[in-house]
């Protein structure tokens, strides 16, 4: 299947293809709660000496599932198309199933193909894959590459959407706006728009972005569903950014048309965790333990709730980060504070991952997890710093009420 740029009307509209434009929805969005497992990444720099290896099991315990078969044959690809195509099956497989063995899997490809012969469409994929190991500075290498050199119209408009999100989710709110403004210039509607509407709204104007997206997809005649998806996502993060139950109707409308969408199933389950709705947090992560986010919101739920199998998951979840962290593999640092903070009651261990993982990752759960381990280990320093950094961008949360604290 290919993919054609087509033009109707004065609206430009593009036939999309499964993963193969927009990979970077939700940016870290796509990307939360995949698990630790099978990546081979650079050693986290608040290890812990590493503990002793198991290895009494018992000769019929199982020790890990593995996939039937294995998803990528030893040889390499012959062309740079049947590569792309099979990078961009084995993003969309990890991102489906949280499974970061697929992400691995793409990697090693890359590692095998000559980078001289690297063209736009790989490195966009490239680049999707270095956002989603948290290579940021990687990614952003590889799309301002695409922007300088590509004429390829649907190459350029992927790497910048890709940029705006790396750089929302980074907190570079003027470099996010930028890529926003380049986008609507080549490629206007609502994708576009749900692009500059998530800036606006981190940068003091929540009310009016909300207001002018929720119009703007009333009035919408476009016909592609990622769009109208992407901007119902949107509308979630601001409503939830304004602390209203709206968040959960448009994130349910999101989930209704992409169950496997992981993001807005953690960020709904969030949204019921902080209300103590944990029937509702329990439902939506149910066979959900092998992705880390989900599984975290589980276990905390479940704490909260005195929920009969709280400890099974608990236990499994210390073993799983602690093995990560003795194979240098933690990757998703907030999941790990989560559990700190929430589920292991360690205050100051979650302080020192949440603000590892901030350094990198600014979404409001990465702010909000960052003021709840500071204000827990009474750290003040931090709390100040953190209301500074809000108040230079104006940036007001619902979800923020250790800020007035």
């Amino acid at each position: 299947m290919t993919c054609s740029v087509n033009t109707k009307g004065s609206r430009t509209l593009l036939d999309l293809c499964p993963a193969t434009f927009l990979p970077a929805l939700r940016g870290r969005a796509f990307w939360i709660g995949l698990g630790l497992a099978g990546l081979l990444l650079s050693p986290d720099p608040l290890q812990a000496a590493p503990s002793p290896i198991q290895s009494d099991f018992a000769d019929d315990a199982v020790v890990a599932t593995l996939p039937d078969t294995p998803p990528i044959p030893e040889q390499l690809p012959t062309t740079s198309t049947d590569l792309a195509d099979r990078v961009q099956n084995l993003i969309s497989q990890a991102r489906s199933t949280g499974d970061p063995r697929y992400l691995g899997y793409a990697e090693r490809l890359f590692q095998r193909w000559p980078e001289s012969s690297l063209n736009d469409r790989l490195l966009v994929l490239r680049a999707t894959l270095s956002q989603s190991l948290h290579r940021f500075e990687q990614a952003r290498e590889d799309l301002t590459v695409v922007l300088e050199r590509s004429r390829n119209r649907q190459h350029r408009i992927q790497a910048r959407l890709t940029l705006a999100n790396l750089e929302t989710v980074r907190g570079r709110y003027a470099e996010a706006q930028h890529h926003c403004y380049q986008l609507a210039l080549d490629y206007p509607g609502l994708i576009a728009e749900s692009c500059s509407a998530q800036v606006a709204a981190r940068t003091g104007d929540p009310e009016a972005a909300y207001r002018a997206l929720e119009t703007r997809l009333a009035n919408s005649d476009a016909k592609r569903p990622t769009a109208r998806l992407w901007a119902e996502g949107t509308l979630g993060d601001i409503a939830a950014q304004l602390g209203r139950e709206a968040a959960a109707r448009h994130w349910r409308d999101v989930l209704s048309a992409s169950p496997s969408d992981l993001y807005i199933r953690a960020q709904l389950a969030d949204w019921h965790l902080q209300r103590g709705h944990y029937r509702e947090v329990v439902a939506l992560t149910e066979s959900y333990e092998q992705v880390d986010s989900l599984a975290v919101i589980r276990a905390i739920a479940m704490h909260r709730s005195q929920h009969p199998e709280q400890d099974a998951l608990t236990q499994q979840l210390r073993e799983r980060f602690s093995e990560a962290r003795w194979r240098g593999a933690l990757l998703h640092q907030r999941d790990y504070a989560r559990f700190l903070l929430d589920v292991e009651g360690r205050p100051e261990q979650a302080l020192e991952h949440a603000w590892d993982n901030w350094q990198s990752q600014r979404e409001p759960l990465d702010t909000r997890l960052l003021l709840r381990s500071a204000q827990a280990a009474g750290n003040r320093d931090t709390l100040a710093f953190l209301r500074q950094w809000l108040e230079q961008y104006g940036q007001t949360d619902a979800r923020y009420p250790e800020v007035a604290s």
